[in-house]
């Protein structure tokens, strides 16, 4: 477990009003001041508007009232003890410092990191899980419950149980705990595939650590959102994005539709101040239902694996693989050796349809694979060179960040060709470049010696050290050759695609020139 899940106890001590002040601020709300003294405050009483007049407003209130009555009974406050790296502690400048850095940004901000050790080894944590089922699984996040040596799970009727971690799955950041109780208050699943923009939800849990049980409102605010936490390139997307206010300690909690259906496990946020700024996320409840049904079935859990990289079809790079309609996803890698690779799927084509259903994109595909059993039989609906095929394949098994190709970092270089119109220059491949880049032997093209800031390059999110394999689909092997190419495009407002590897994965890029650019 991380020890910024501990960020949560002073922080709440800033709301605390001293009683001195709070006695003014009553004692001024009934005065009038003004320059012949004081007096009194007009005995006059507003009457209070008739139920007609707000009629909408308390049906809301009751509507959202009895959500919460229903959920609450599900929700559970998770205390958890780790022990601390003292190497790492010192090396970091302290034990609340070194765990910080194994951390992603996003949850160093969300979960917090200041510990108040028993001591010096031991870290404290705080977050919130929901009750799946009602012998005793409760299902959080794997951030929560990482590394613990001891959980406490606090029911909502103060009941105290000792936890125990089933399985966790670090891809999602799912995990499931154990209690040793029987009839409890289970949630009920909701169908997360069904919300929508602007949708009522809930988010439930211990915000800051103390404010045990609590709830806050809000909507919707995006669906199928690419994980702000992404590690690895593999983790899955459709993240909720909702205004419900998440803080500290919400992590593992449930978002509940207006049904009061679990939706979503409350995640991380979007913050600059470890607070609340009105972004918070949630992974989706058909990921988490799935993840869950399997580690209480097996104790783990496997995600399919097809062995690509893509990115999704777009207005601007629909042309270059002639399609009408900019759905669907773009192979921009096969790994050797892989289901992909076995299947005949090649670089360059565009997935359609899994299992005879239409893809919007390559996120939804990457999702729909991720949750499917290794061993089972998928069909792949392709178009190759405007031409509709369909593949038969059989999903593999991911294996973590085995499964990733080499990583790649910057260099420097004599650039052969320089910044143009693209702002991008660019030198040989050879082989002192291709060791310091870590590049496997697969990898052929041109390097990228330098951009141009706010150029087309640089718009295109180009960086000094990638690697552009093709250009509008044609492989170069040379700086020559690259600038042959983009000459040979004709027009000089003419966008361009390039195929471009970087940091281990290959990637289309599509780079909109400007007329008379220098």
């Amino acid at each position: 477990m991380s020890a910024s899940t501990n960020k949560l106890v002073a922080t709440v001590r800033r709301y605390a009003v001293p009683t001195a002040v709070a006695t003014s601020t009553a004692l001024g709300a009934c005065l009038i001041f003004n320059s012949n003294g004081v007096h009194a405050a007009s005995s006059t009483t507003v009457a209070p508007i008739d139920d007609n007049s707000v009629a909408a407003l308390t049906s809301l209130d009751h509507a959202m009232e009895t959500v919460a009555a229903r959920v609450t009974p599900s929700v559970v406050n998770i205390a958890v003890t780790s022990r601390g790296n003292p190497e790492e502690s010192e090396q970091q400048g302290g034990p609340d410092q070194g765990q910080m850095q194994n951390l992603p940004p996003q949850l160093r901000q969300f979960f917090g990191g200041q510990m108040q050790p028993q001591q010096p080894q031991t870290e404290h944590g705080i977050g919130s899980g929901v009750i799946i089922s009602p012998d005793g699984y409760i299902l959080t996040n794997n951030h929560v419950v990482n590394g613990a040596t001891q959980i406490s799970v606090t029911l909502y009727d103060r009941r105290i149980f000792t936890g125990k971690v089933i399985g966790t799955d670090k891809l999602t950041d799912l995990a499931v705990v154990k209690i040793a109780a029987q009839n409890l208050p289970a949630i009920s699943w909701g169908d997360s595939s069904k919300l929508e923009p602007g949708q009522t939800v809930l988010a439930f849990g211990s915000p800051f650590g103390y404010l045990k049980f609590s709830v806050t409102r809000g909507i919707v605010s995006a669906i199928n959102r690419d994980n702000p936490n992404r590690e690895d390139a593999r983790t899955p997307g459709g993240i909720i994005q909702t205004d419900a206010a998440i803080n500290p300690g919400n992590s593992g909690g449930p978002l509940v539709n207006a049904h009061g259906e679990l939706v979503g496990i409350n995640y991380l946020i979007a913050t600059n101040s470890g607070s609340f700024a009105g972004a918070g996320f949630a992974i989706p409840s058909g990921t988490a239902r799935n993840v869950s049904q399997q580690i209480i079935a097996h104790g783990k859990v496997e995600h399919g694996y097809l062995g690509i990289s893509m990115n999704d079809v777009t207005p601007d790079n629909a042309h270059f693989f002639n399609l009408q309609d900019a759905a669907g996803a773009i192979v921009a890698q096969v790994t050797p050796d892989s289901p992909a690779a076995r299947a005949g799927l090649q670089q360059g084509d565009v997935i359609t349809q899994l299992n005879g259903a239409r893809l919007v994109n390559g996120q939804a595909l990457q999702v729909a694979v991720s949750e499917t059993q290794p061993g089972t039989s998928i069909s792949i609906g392709i178009l190759r060179d405007g031409k509709s095929q369909n593949l038969k394949l059989t999903v593999g098994q991911y294996a973590g960040k085995g499964t990733q190709l080499a990583e790649s970092d910057g260099t420097n270089g004599s650039p052969a060709a320089k910044p143009g119109k693209l702002g991008l220059a660019v030198e040989n491949l050879d082989q002192d470049t291709r060791s310091q880049l870590q590049l496997p032997a697969s990898v052929h093209g041109v390097v990228v010696a330098q951009v141009r800031p706010d150029s087309p390059a640089d718009n295109a999110g180009l960086q000094q050290g990638d690697v552009i394999l093709e250009v509008n689909r044609h492989p170069v092997n040379s700086a020559d050759n690259f600038v042959s190419s983009v000459r040979g495009t004709g027009a000089s407002d003419q966008d361009l695609l390039l195929l471009v590897w970087s940091k281990g994965n290959a990637s289309y890029r599509t780079l909109r020139t400007l007329p008379n650019q220098g």
